[in-house]
């Protein structure tokens, strides 16, 4: 697979290229140069293949041979050994429970995929490859859990000071090893910001060989659509297709479902639920497309006022809004209603949402009211541990932590303090 640039300036690429640069040289996005298509018999047939034997199938085609195939196959292996549980909490509404990977969070699927990968990369080449990334919240913990020990692999991550929530803070900063975290004092955009000067900065890449771990990584990204094919192979009426509600902050989430939804796994609809940073719903209402300034939210994975991947979401439905307005509708929600919404769907059907889980689960009722006899799934991306101040008032009990998140309080906290601003991290990466 060739991968190209959206901003069209920079020399076409390998997958091991794409995934080693992270960004292009002339600061666009990388793409795949086609979009594979699934055979339809094994759409058809989703049900008897093995999760594994699924992963190898969809991945395969964007690798092509940068990684051998028995490489490959220990690599989706690993990635995925965890469950992706479809569960229902109504009639019409079920939950794609995305949590139950080793930090948590959805993020962890993306993660172990790329840190194999550049593992795998890593035995080829001379020198060590440093991985530099912005979190909003689950990015950072998924990113240091899918890299810690890792050969010939350096990662620094950065995190908006106050703005994650503990245990997310404690998963990105009690790793040690080859992971540290820089604590900004800032938005999670000066971080994206700060870490995007980076790749573009003739100095550090001179001295050092910089890789992103955000979802702008082809490695990160494309690996996050396995989990729509897992949705699917779950879903009973496969005479109709799934409407699906996306938690939307950096948008590399919904882009991957597309991305599916493309090369052949059927679907009814997208929905890309957000808080009130929502450049893109507002994109969708009127056609006009405005990045914001992000404000600080209880769904704090989703405070991104300058969603990186919806680029690619444009160039994959073909830059017309009208195609894209007919596959994405776009949802605001506010705290208050996220709130409401976890108090509400605990007291009626006993189930715990954490505020992205909501956000989405109120988009998604609100669009089949407007739809009846559809149904659809919304994506529970972290588990509601992650916010415990917000979701244990509102549903009047304590959230049990689960056993692997246990240990992290027991840990200390290991964080380098530092000022917004790239001159800041120019410095420290130049001098640490």
């Amino acid at each position: 697979m060739i991968y190209y640039s959206l901003n069209k300036t920079a020399p076409d690429v390998s997958f091991r290229e794409a995934t080693i640069k992270g960004q292009a040289p002339d600061k666009g996005l990388y793409f795949p140069q086609s979009i594979p298509v699934i055979d339809p018999s094994v759409i058809a047939n989703i049900e008897s293949y093995s999760k594994e034997e699924l992963a190898y199938l969809v991945m395969k085609p964007y690798v092509g041979d940068s990684i051998d195939e028995k490489s490959l196959q220990r690599i989706v292996s690993e990635t995925i050994n965890f469950p992706f549980p479809l569960v229902p909490v109504n009639e019409n509404i079920f939950s794609l429970e995305l949590f139950h990977g080793p930090t948590l969070a959805f993020k962890d699927v993306g993660a172990r995929f790329m840190s194999r990968c550049l593992g795998y990369f890593s035995q080829q080449q001379k020198g060590k490859v440093m991985v530099l990334v912005a979190t909003s919240g689950d990015t950072g913990g998924a990113v240091a859990n899918g890299f810690l020990g890792v050969e010939g692999v350096e990662v620094v991550i950065l995190y908006p000071s106050g703005k994650v929530s503990p245990v997310q803070e404690l998963q990105l900063t009690t790793c040690g090893q080859n992971i540290k975290a820089l604590e900004v004092a800032g938005s999670f955009d000066d971080c994206q910001s700060m870490v995007k000067d980076a790749f573009m900065d003739a100095d550090l890449n001179q001295k050092l060989q910089l890789t992103s771990a955000n979802s702008i990584n082809v490695a990160r990204w494309l690996p996050q659509q396995l989990y729509y094919f897992f949705a699917y192979q779950q879903w009973k009426d496969k005479q109709h297709p799934p409407v699906i509600a996306v938690p939307s902050g950096n948008f590399g989430n919904i882009c991957a479902g597309l991305l599916a939804h493309v090369s052949g796994l059927p679907v009814q609809h997208f929905i890309a639920a957000c808080n009130v940073n929502d450049a893109v719903p507002e994109y969708l209402r009127t056609g006009n497309y405005q990045s914001k300034t992000a404000v600080p939210t209880i769904s704090n994975a989703m405070d991104v006022g300058s969603p990186s991947n919806f680029i690619r979401v444009m160039e994959l439905l073909g830059n017309d809004y009208g195609q894209i307005k007919g596959k994405i509708s776009g949802y605001t929600v506010t705290d208050d209603i996220t709130k409401q919404t976890i108090a509400e769907v605990y007291k009626q059907y006993n189930y715990t949402l954490d505020p992205h889980g909501a956000v989405a689960y109120y988009a998604l009722n609100e669009y089949l009211k407007d739809h009846p006899g559809q149904k659809g799934m919304l994506l529970e991306t972290a588990h509601p541990v992650k916010f415990p101040e917000t979701v244990e008032a509102m549903i009047g009990q304590k959230i049990a932590i689960p056993e692997s998140a246990k240990h992290l309080f027991e840990k200390e906290k290991h964080s380098i303090r530092m000022k917004a601003g790239f001159a800041e991290l120019k410095n420290w990466l130049l001098n640490n």
